[in-house]
């Protein structure tokens, strides 16, 4: 059927309406009654999602001058200040997130206040640039001027964060607040928090000739708290459990500098607590390492078994540095959580197949699997998480004695979509097999799987299965016998991968990203790469950078290069590339793909 024959409403409302704005942008070039559906459908969106790549101020003002009847709106700041964003607020939206803002000043927050009084939703991503006194200002004018947020998620990025900024806060919070996320966060700080919804609580009841209000309806009603912390203590949880009744998502992670005191932690009795919120679902209780080798050392297996007794109807449940803690501890959250669906330990020095061994007695079957850096894992694991059907995500990163015998299990997952077997004992042997496999598997990482050579990645995307056509993101690093000869093979067979990562394989030369920039021309099917990771590539030469410029890589969104001779002498062939595509974003500093480790902005000027 011509396209001119289909009736222009259901052009747009049944089939443009339905398309995110990167396959908008695409169908808009293929003909010109595509482009001038396009060019209507536009004034019809409601919500519009640009977190994907990060446009200029002249982009953004192109996109959105036609999308006028928006109240969502989520962007990706990396290129944008407050100049350019303030004339696009205004009281149409009611939703509203803006990541990765690196160039916006705290202004912004009073600038929100004062324009978006209508906002239910609000995300924020800050970089740290300004006193905490200047925050605090801006962020109770912003506050003040929204009295009709129900979720808040703000979060100040930066080497040498001042916790304290976020003191006070809780006297602007308005009442509708239903989720609020709030990083970083002083513990005490977090306390005061806490006991201002506890205390307002408790006023309602009282006050007004002493009538008494409902403790559900008054004051605060919070479902969702997340907060990063300096450390995660009995106190705080306690008092989160006797104030926040509704809770039914709760995600604490804590970031020590040193050893907690003995009196000051988190321990078997604030884990007891928890039982006090029949309403939670889900839980996530994170000690990281990022600033000290610590973990949650006064907890063991009684904690977990109070835990499980009195959180029955979680249905997602994360830990990370529980040390002492061992098998019968997280079995019994897999045995007695009747609803128990995402799963995620990491860093358990103790847990080991024989938590996994009955999983007949599992009353849920699991979606989402999460076990990382957990030592003592092996295939055995695997092979009985195989025999929940259900599962669609199973992430093993860091066990190191995963090895080809559990393939075949995962091969007959008919709903895995997401694999990741980084530092696992597999082989080419092993890639063969999930090459013949029926997952329709979307993500797989085999980082640091050093047995693997080019021969496996042949065999993966040639084995007929249903990989060869799914997968859109695969991560290679850190993987020394991969070469061009595997770049090749996925610039050729790989037609759906939009995401490659191969940093730190040092045998990749210029002629791997002269082939991924003909990826196209090998196939016509074959989707254009969005992110490609070569951090650390040393075999890679100046020259190669002629490859990435137009109109190769046409649909390039982030670049790493950092570590490589592409960056030595900040060439004019680089700045040429910065000039041709202004929307691509150009990582020199070595982050995970797409920069959600480490947000800067690298322009033209790739500071």
């Amino acid at each position: 059927m011509e396209l001119e024959a289909v009736p222009f409403g259901v052009m747009v409302k049944e089939v443009l309406l339905k398309l995110d704005t990167e396959t908008l942008c695409s169908v808009a070039c293929v003909s010109r009654a595509l482009r001038f559906s396009v060019s209507q459908a536009l004034p019809l969106l409601s919500s519009l999602h640009l977190s994907a790549f990060s446009p200029d101020a002249q982009t953004l003002a192109h996109i959105l001058y036609r999308c006028s009847g928006l109240n969502c709106l989520t962007l990706n700041c990396l290129r944008l200040d407050d100049s350019s964003l303030g004339r696009f607020l205004g009281p149409h939206l009611q939703e509203l997130n803006l990541l990765s803002c690196s160039l916006l000043s705290y202004q912004i927050l009073a600038s929100i206040g004062e324009t978006c009084p209508n906002l239910r939703v609000l995300m924020l991503e800050l970089v740290e640039q300004e006193s905490p006194e200047v925050f605090k200002s801006n962020l109770a004018r912003m506050l003040s001027g929204c009295l009709y947020l129900e979720s808040l998620c703000l979060k100040i990025r930066g080497t040498d964060v001042d916790a304290s900024a976020f003191q006070s806060v809780q006297f602007f919070l308005p009442k509708t607040l239903r989720i609020l996320k709030l990083h970083p966060v002083l513990e005490q700080d977090g306390i005061q928090l806490i006991s201002k919804l506890q205390v307002d609580r408790t006023f309602s009841e009282t006050a007004d000739f002493c009538i008494t209000f409902s403790p559900l309806t008054a004051g605060f009603s919070l479902q969702c708290l997340s907060l990063v912390l300096d450390i995660i203590s009995d106190e705080l949880i306690i008092l989160i459990t006797n104030s926040l009744p509704l809770l039914i998502e709760l995600d604490l992670e804590d970031r020590p500098h040193k050893e907690p005191l003995l009196h000051h932690d988190l321990t078997n009795n604030g884990l007891q607590s928890l039982g006090f919120c029949h309403r939670l679902t889900s839980l996530s209780l994170i000690r990281s390492r990022r600033n000290h080798q610590v973990s949650f050392k006064r907890i063991n297996d009684m904690g977990m078994f109070l835990l499980s007794e009195g959180c029955k109807g979680l249905e997602s449940v994360r830990l990370c540095g529980f040390s002492r803690v061992s098998d019968a501890g997280f079995a019994s959250i897999l045995h007695s959580c009747q609803r128990l669906k995402k799963f995620e330990v990491r860093n358990a020095l103790f847990l080991s197949d024989l938590a996994f061994h009955d999983l007949t007695g599992v009353p849920c079957p699991l979606v989402e699997v999460r076990l990382l850096s957990c030592s003592l894992i092996t295939s055995e694991t695997v092979k009985k998480l195989a025999c929940s059907r259900s599962l669609e995500v199973l992430d093993l990163c860091g066990c190191k004695s995963i090895a080809n015998s559990c393939l075949s299990s995962i091969s007959c997952l008919h709903r895995l979509t997401s694999v990741n077997l980084s530092g696992a004992d597999v082989t080419n042997y092993g890639l063969s097999i999930l090459g013949q496999g029926s997952p329709p598997i979307t993500h797989l990482c085999i980082r640091g799987c050093k047995r693997v050579t080019d021969e496996g990645l042949s065999l993966l995307l040639h084995g007929g299965g249903t990989i060869s056509k799914s997968l859109s993101a695969l991560d290679l690093g850190h993987m020394p016998g991969i070469s061009d000869k595997a770049i090749l093979t996925i610039a050729k067979a790989g037609i759906g991968i939009t995401e490659l990562c191969i940093r730190y394989c040092f045998n990749v030369t210029d002629s791997s990203v002269e082939a991924l920039a003909m990826k196209r021309r090998f196939q016509d099917e074959s989707k254009l790469l969005r992110r490609l990771d070569l951090f650390n590539c040393i075999g890679l030469s100046v020259e190669s950078m002629r490859s990435l410029k137009r109109p190769s890589f046409p649909g390039l969104h982030w670049l790493g290069i950092g570590h490589t001779r592409l960056t030595g002498k900040r060439t004019a062939v680089l700045t040429e590339i910065c000039r041709e595509r202004p929307w691509l974003t150009l990582c020199l500093d070595g982050c995970e793909m797409g920069c959600h480790d480490g947000w800067q902005f690298h322009g033209p000027d790739y500071r």
